[in-house]
C-alpha cells in the first residue's frame, strides 16, 4: 500500500473514532472542545517544553515555559483572593493531580489527621487515601449530591482527639451539588476544631470557573481558612491536553520542598516532568475570553441546562438540576447504542448530560428527539418501565409510575 493510501486510511479511521466529538455528541463528560487555539498554537507543537521542578524557580535550561505558568497562577490567585507573595502553585495534569497534591499538603501539615470525604467526592479521593496509606471517613450525602453536614458533625465529634482534613467539593462529579463551605467552617467551630487542627482542600474541577461568575457570595476566597484549590483546566475552559491549577498557601509548602540538584530547581509537586505546552495553551485562553468571556459562558450553560432540564421534565421523564449547575441528571436510557452513541455518563438508573460550552440549544434539541424516538420503543408495551429515581434525585423529581400514584 502506498504511503498516500496508507495516510488517507487513517484519517478515515480517525475521523471515525473522534466523530462524536465533530458532531458535538460529547455530552456526558466535562470537556470544553469550542476553543480556537489549536490553530494559532500549532507551530509550539515541534518544541519540547517541559516544565520541570518550581514554577517561580527558573531551571538553567530554556526549554520550559515557566513565565506562562505563572501568569496563569497569578490569573488564579488574584481570583480566588490571595496575594502574590502568599500562595504557591503549579499546572498540574489534571484534577486528579490536583487533589492528590492538595491532600498531600493537609497529610504533612497533620500527620495523624483523618480526611473527610462525601461518598460523591471523586475517585482521586478515595485513590488519594489509599497512595497516602490515610484514614478516610466517608461521610454520606443529600439526596442531591451535598455533603451530609449532620453526618459531618457526628463524625467529627467522635474523632476529636484527631485533626481532620476535609475535602470540600465545589461541584460533585455526578450531581454537581456545591457543598456550603461557610457552614462546614461553623460545624468545625462548634465541634471544637480551632484553625490550627484543620485542613481544607477544595476540589473545584468543573466549577472553579463556573460558581465565581454565577453566584454573588465568594464561594471560593482563600479570604476564608481554606488550605487548597485544585481545578481541571481542559473542563470549563478548555484545552486540547488533560491539565490543572492547583493553588495553596505559600507557608504551606515548605514540607514539600526538596532541592534537586539534577534539574537545578526545589521541587513540590507531585509530577517530575510537566507538560510546559500546556500553560501556554492555558494562557492564550484566559487571554482571549477574560472573566467577561467566561462570565457568558457561564450564563449560556447555565440557561441550557435549565431549558434541557424542563424540556425533559414536560415530557414526563425524571430529572434533577442542583442551583447553579449545568449537570443535567436524568433516568438512564436503556440501551447501550443509545448512551455509547450520546456519550453519555451513567451510575445506578441515572445518567447525566453537563452542559458545556459546545452544547448548543440545537445539539439539546437533537438529543432530546432522539431520546423521545427511542424511549418510545424502550416503553412501548408497557412490560418495561422507566427506573424510579426517588431515592437518588428525590420524590419531588421522580416522575415514573410509582411516584405519580403515591401523588
Amino acid at each position: 500500500m502506498k504511503q498516500g493510501h496508507v495516510i488517507s486510511h487513517e484519517k478515515r479511521k480517525c475521523d471515525k473514532l473522534f466523530q462524536p466529538l465533530l458532531l458535538g455528541f460529547f455530552t456526558g463528560y466535562p470537556v470544553n472542545i469550542c476553543y480556537e487555539h489549536h490553530a494559532a498554537l500549532a507551530p509550539l507543537l515541534q518544541f519540547h517544553l517541559n516544565n520541570c521542578g518550581d514554577p517561580f524557580t527558573q531551571n538553567t535550561v530554556d526549554f520550559h515555559s515557566k513565565d506562562f505558568e505563572v501568569a496563569v497562577l497569578d490569573w488564579f490567585a488574584q481570583l480566588w483572593e490571595i496575594e502574590k507573595d502568599e500562595y504557591w502553585g503549579y499546572i498540574t495534569n489534571g484534577g486528579t493531580e490536583g487533589n492528590l497534591h492538595g491532600l498531600l499538603i493537609g497529610r504533612e501539615l497533620h500527620p495523624t489527621g483523618i480526611i473527610y470525604a462525601s461518598k460523591d467526592s471523586h475517585y482521586s479521593i478515595s485513590k488519594a487515601t489509599r497512595m497516602y496509606r490515610m484514614e478516610i471517613e466517608t461521610i454520606n450525602t443529600l439526596v442531591n449530591g451535598e455533603i451530609d453536614y449532620a453526618d459531618l458533625r457526628s463524625k467529627l465529634l467522635l474523632n476529636k482527639n484527631k485533626p481532620a482534613i476535609i475535602n470540600i467539593n465545589i461541584g460533585t462529579t455526578f450531581k454537581g451539588a456545591i457543598d456550603d463551605l461557610d457552614l462546614v467552617l461553623q460545624i468545625l467551630q462548634k465541634c471544637g476544631y480551632s484553625n490550627d487542627r484543620y485542613y481544607i482542600h477544595c476540589d473545584a474541577a468543573l466549577y472553579g470557573l463556573i460558581v465565581p461568575f454565577t453566584q454573588h457570595v465568594k464561594t471560593i476566597t482563600f479570604k476564608k481558612p481554606i488550605g487548597s484549590v485544585s481545578i481541571s483546566g481542559h473542563k470549563f475552559l478548555g484545552c486540547p491536553m488533560p491539565c490543572g491549577i492547583q493553588i495553596t498557601r505559600k507557608g504551606y509548602i515548605t514540607s514539600l520542598s526538596t532541592k534537586i540538584e539534577y534539574i537545578a530547581s526545589v521541587d513540590a509537586t507531585i509530577s517530575g516532568s510537566r507538560n510546559g505546552l500546556a500553560p501556554i495553551f492555558l494562557w492564550y485562553s484566559l487571554c482571549m475570553k477574560g472573566r467577561a468571556g467566561l462570565q457568558q459562558d457561564a450564563k449560556m450553560c447555565n440557561e441550557n441546562a435549565r431549558y434541557l432540564k424542563g424540556r425533559l421534565h414536560k415530557a414526563g421523564i425524571s430529572t434533577m438540576l442542583n442551583e447553579s449547575s449545568i449537570i443535567v441528571v436524568f433516568e438512564r436510557p436503556n440501551d447501550p447504542k443509545f448512551i455509547r452513541h450520546w456519550q453519555l455518563s451513567c451510575t445506578r438508573d441515572m445518567a447525566h448530560v453537563v452542559v458545556m460550552p459546545g452544547i448548543t440549544r440545537e445539539t439539546i434539541d437533537n438529543f432530546f428527539k432522539d431520546l423521545m424516538q427511542e424511549r418510545k420503543k424502550w416503553y412501548q408495551v408497557g412490560i418495561i418501565v422507566p427506573p424510579c429515581l426517588a431515592d437518588d434525585i428525590g420524590s419531588q423529581n421522580c416522575l415514573c409510575s410509582k411516584q405519580k400514584m403515591r401523588h
